[in-house]
């Protein structure tokens, strides 16, 4: 059993209306490197600006989660130059495009969520925001939702930061994980500790004990809250979110967020150091869906339980695939354990165990197929 001892509320509590909040906001990181889905991801295409699951990419799919929970004009999209007008063709119609921001350099998860709370303190000082992962797949929208606004609206008033925490279905080793500690009454317990990526063994020892939970990278605060925290853990990021422009902020990121101190992640920079972190367990279901490996529960299967999506045809005992076309088909005979994925101008075919070292391929692959 899953021991965390998190307050649950039931189903109907989720579907009740809070309605939705103009003072909050939520803030989406959609950036990448496109390596973990090659071929169908590249650099200026990465996973969140793929449609593996609908005819919608999961960037769309996050936004439109979103309905209910806060006015569509205060959700912004944090990308990067290089994937900028991909972006904007994803989100026509759906979010201004104003509200799709280009980050000039890579400069990590800390400085993401110094911009977010600068872009929110400039429209909103007494704001609260989500800053909230582009590429996840959640089903279960409305559950989603009611905790959303649980969340934005504890935001509002307390200064402690908040996350989401994932409850462990396996041990895995490629999560940060949060050590529960006291209850924080509604709904909500105290983060003793933010723990680092765990060996195997760590991570079956985390699950069996049912007092941690898996850091899925979603974070809630108010502007003044995580101000107060960068003020104290790194001024430089303060003094950026100080002083964020209310208008264009286009050149304000082209001289300021290039030389933003440390390159590190939020949870390193302010969460881990924060005088008070409080979680809440996620009810809704969450898959980060990070390699070819996560499909198979996604896609249809066989009876040889081989998992596919496209036209693709199996003969001579093929088992265990994953296959994916995306306009020719793909025929599988007599092998196991493949995965193998067809776009218009590359082919992987790579072993499952494989799957993780794809990203070694990036430094030998044409640069027109990257």
């Amino acid at each position: 059993m899953f021991g965390l001892g998190v307050a649950r509320t039931g189903p109907t509590q989720w579907g009740m209306s809070l309605q939705e909040n103009p003072n909050a906001y939520v803030c989406i990181m959609a950036g990448g490197s496109g390596e973990r889905f090659w071929p169908m991801s590249r650099q200026r295409t990465p996973k969140h600006l793929l449609k593996l699951f609908s005819d919608r990419t999961l960037v769309e799919d996050t936004v439109r989660r979103l309905d209910g929970v806060v006015p569509r004009a205060n959700v912004f999209v944090l990308t990067n130059t290089a994937q900028l007008d991909n972006t904007r063709t994803a989100l026509a119609g759906v979010i201004p495009e104003a509200n799709i921001i280009a980050e000039p350099a890579k400069r990590d998860t800390a400085a993401a969520a110094a911009l977010a709370t600068g872009l929110v303190r400039a429209r909103n000082p007494r704001g609260v925001l989500a800053l909230l992962p582009a590429d996840a797949l959640i089903k279960n929208v409305a559950v989603l939702a009611g905790q959303l606004k649980l969340a934005l609206a504890r935001a509002a008033t307390t200064d402690s930061l908040l996350t989401f925490a994932i409850k462990p279905n396996h041990a895995a080793t490629g999560f940060g994980y949060l050590e529960m500690g006291a209850d924080a009454g509604g709904g909500f317990r105290r983060v003793a500790r933010f723990v680092e990526k765990p060996d195997l063994a760590t991570a079956e020892r985390y699950v069996a004990g049912g007092n941690h939970a898996w850091n899925a990278g979603m974070f809630f605060w108010s502007v003044a809250a995580f101000l107060a925290e960068a003020e104290k853990h790194t001024p430089m990021l303060a003094k950026f979110i100080k002083e964020f422009p209310a208008g264009d902020p286009t050149a304000y990121l082209a001289e300021k967020f290039p030389t933003l101190e440390p390159k590190v992640s939020v949870d390193y920079a302010i969460m881990e150091k924060a005088a008070a972190v409080e979680t809440m367990l996620a009810e809704f279901d969450w898959d980060d869906v990070g390699l070819w490996t996560a499909l198979p529960p996604h896609l249809a299967k066989d009876a040889a339980g081989n998992a596919t999506r496209g036209t693709v045809v199996t003969a001579g005992n093929a088992a265990n695939n994953i296959a994916v076309s995306n306009g020719r088909v793909i025929a599988l005979v007599g092998v196991s354990d493949l995965v193998v994925v067809e776009t218009p101008d590359a082919i992987l075919v790579c072993h499952k165990d494989s799957v993780p070292d794809i990203k070694k391929l990036m430094p030998v692959l044409p640069k027109e197929v990257l």
